[in-house]
């Protein structure tokens, strides 16, 4: 029976030994990660402020530029769509008050030329119409 244990104890030592190989192995896997993590972190921290940052700066001076010129041409075509309204205004100011202008000339000639007609075709019927002392004779 003594065989039998030395045996089983041998078996038991084996495992004892294979399992702290395997924690010492897990446990150097772990430490392993961790500073590949940590270098990984370094490095991506490094390329951060070597390319990110300067990049961020960059698009945000763009930013304010393009903001800065939006608002300018923003700004510039308001004052020309108000420059543009009230030149239109004027212009139907001016329109108005020529044609006013011209309504009124018109009109004295107007009313001038009708007279005229008027009394011209009243000079002209009298004419064709005998007067009343006079006959015709046909």
């Amino acid at each position: 029976m003594e065989a039998n244990l030395g045996t089983t104890n041998l078996i038991l030592l084996v495992m004892a030994v294979v399992s702290v190989l395997e924690a010492l192995l897990l446990i150097g896997l772990a430490l392993a990660g961790y500073r590949a993590y940590t270098r990984t972190m370094q490095m991506l921290e490094r390329f951060e402020e070597r390319h990110v940052t300067p990049l961020a700066a960059r698009a945000n001076a763009i930013l304010d530029d393009l903001r800065q010129v939006s608002t300018t041409v923003r700004d510039e075509t308001d004052r020309a769509n108000h420059a543009i309204q009230s030149t239109i205004d004027r212009v139907d100011d001016t329109v108005d008050k020529v044609k006013g202008e011209v309504r009124a000339r018109t009109s004295r000639v107007v009313g001038i030329v009708r007279g005229v007609r008027v009394a011209l075709e009243t000079l002209l019927a009298t004419a064709d119409q005998p007067s009343p002392g006079k006959r015709r004779h046909a």
